[in-house]
């Protein structure tokens, strides 16, 4: 059973459909809440939304994954539908995330960060338990900004522009 229903989906400020802006969406929401970029690697995002006034956030997925960070050598799976609230260094009430401890898997119910920062990013069950890791081991390196690709392929374009009349010449010949 969703927990995203019609009503919510009605009330949403933002919904997206397709893996690539889900992808792109979720990352912008994580740096707008100002934790780690890498905390929802999900692959084959269909749909996402968020309700801005009460910030409740959904993910949808084709099929659960199991990631491993292995910066910290933690296995977490991810439900076909996440769902959670979200606001300035916290995502609570959150659904469909799992980690493995030991030979058990856990449910998690919120992550934070500290205020003020520490470096540090803890991940709470339902039942109170807690564990706190380094907010890097959850950081993606991201593709360089657009614009300067795009210069260094207009250049990378430029050196070869010489080449290619050179070869043309030859040929002429």
């Amino acid at each position: 059973m969703s927990l995203v229903t019609e009503e919510i989906r009605a009330k949403a400020s933002e919904v997206y459909n397709g893996d690539e802006i889900c992808q792109a969406k979720s990352k912008e929401l994580l740096r707008e809440i100002e934790l780690p970029n890498g905390l929802l690697p999900l692959h084959n995002i269909e749909e996402c939304g968020i309700v801005r006034e009460t910030g409740f956030v959904w993910l949808k997925q084709k099929k659960s994954i199991t990631h491993k960070f292995d910066k910290i050598g933690k296995l977490v799976s991810y439900a076909p539908e996440v769902t959670a609230v979200v606001e300035k260094g916290k995502i609570k009430k959150l659904t469909g995330v799992k980690t493995k401890e030991l030979l058990l898997w856990v449910t998690l119910s919120d992550i934070y960060t500290d205020e003020p920062p520490t470096g540090k990013i803890t991940f709470k069950t339902p039942t109170g338990l807690y564990r706190s890791f380094p907010t890097t081991a959850f950081e993606v390196e991201e593709p360089a900004a657009k614009e300067p690709a795009a210069k260094e392929g207009a250049a990378a374009s430029a050196a070869k522009e010489p080449a290619a009349k050179e070869a043309v010449a030859v040929k002429e010949a």
